[in-house]
């Protein structure tokens, strides 16, 4: 019986043995339940790409490179209207640094109108490609010809004015006009802006003096640009001149406005340290060569059809090329401005708006 009884107790333990190992079996032959893969969301990929974004323009922005503090400053600061943008990146002192570091150093000359001839014909060969440019008239006009420059990072117009005679300041009606209705009302051929401005009361005041017929005919804000008076004599010299209206009248001024710098006098280019501090823009100059053509030169800018916008450095070497020998810096930005027969000819753009703005005067030929 005890013997029986045993063995009982042994085939139970075995049973149980047998069954613990089933079930250990079971349990390892069973798969566990994978776990899920945690998605990211889109939100989390547009945090980590504008995290980046601060990243790279901390960078550029507060690095080691003077190039993009230069430029962004002098920029600004050559906009009339945006100027606090240096301020918000830049302390005053990184301000005053850039401004040292690119500066334009006139000559301090005032125009020698005795060197101007009037001597200029067409002729069988050229010397170069800018003079073929400049002496070779479309045929049936002599009064003026459209040279479309286009260099790698700027774009724009050059006007050859063959009779400088015909070349007047103009002011624009009810305190400011666009340029397009400044050339419609005074049947104008050609037209480019001349001052720069503020507003004041609704209007765009001039910035300095204003002479027209050999007269004070208004005297605005004081001009911060370098330069001086910018007119013509009667005979149709451009006159460039530090000296006062009073004196400049008595010199011979008939038409003229204040703005700068003055790139070119006498023949002897102005200096330029860096980018000049007027950085990239839209710009608008008026030249003469020594032999009384005159050169209007609008350059677009701020990425209008391309155009990055040009500094003053390249403006004084492309003026070169064409042989100017008085030119000087006329307004730019959103103000450059260029109209021939009452047409719109290149693209406006200041920050925030394309196209014309309201101008007090602008330089015409009729």
């Amino acid at each position: 019986m005890e013997k029986k009884k045993e063995d009982k107790k042994k085939d139970k333990k075995k049973e149980t043995k047998q069954e613990t190992e089933k079930t250990k079996d079971k349990l390892e032959k069973k798969e566990l339940p994978k776990k899920k893969k945690r998605k990211i969301s889109p939100f989390t990929y547009i945090c980590v790409f504008f995290d980046l974004l601060v990243i790279i323009f901390l960078f550029v922005v507060y690095g080691p490179s003077k190039e993009f503090k230069n430029w962004f400053i002098t920029t600004a600061l050559a906009s009339g209207h945006h100027q606090y943008f240096a301020n918000v990146l830049y302390s005053e002192r990184d301000i005053e640094r850039a401004l040292k570091d690119n500066i334009v150093i006139e000559t301090n000359d005032n125009t020698n109108v005795d060197e101007i001839t009037f001597e200029n014909t067409e002729k069988d060969s050229y010397e170069s490609i800018y003079e073929e440019q400049i002496l070779k008239r479309d045929e049936g006009n002599d009064l003026y010809k459209v040279v479309e420059i286009e260099e790698k990072d700027y774009k724009g117009f050059l006007v050859v004015i063959y009779d400088a005679k015909r070349i007047s300041l103009v002011n624009a009606r009810y305190g400011g006009q666009t340029l397009v209705n400044i050339a419609k009302y005074n049947n104008a051929k050609v037209a480019i802006n001349a001052s720069g401005f503020s507003y004041s009361t609704g209007r765009e005041i001039p910035t300095g003096t204003v002479i027209q017929n050999g007269k004070v005919a208004s005297v605005g804000g004081r001009n911060r640009h370098g330069g001086g008076l910018i007119g013509f004599t009667k005979d149709g010299v451009l006159m460039l001149t530090s000296d006062s209206a009073t004196t400049a009248i008595k010199n011979g001024m008939w038409n003229a406005m204040t703005f700068g710098p003055f790139l070119i006098v006498n023949g002897k280019s102005a200096k330029v340290k860096g980018n000049g501090g007027w950085g990239v823009a839209n710009r608008t100059a008026i030249a003469q060569r020594k032999d009384g053509i005159v050169l209007f030169l609008v350059i677009d800018g701020r990425g209008a059809n391309g155009s990055d916008g040009i500094s003053i450095k390249d403006m004084i070497t492309l003026l070169e090329k064409y042989k100017a020998y008085n030119a000087a810096n006329l307004d730019g930005g959103g103000s450059s401005t260029l109209v021939i027969n009452n047409k719109l000819i290149n693209n406006p753009r200041g920050y925030g708006y394309v196209g014309e703005r309201k101008i007090p005067n602008g330089w015409m030929v009729k």
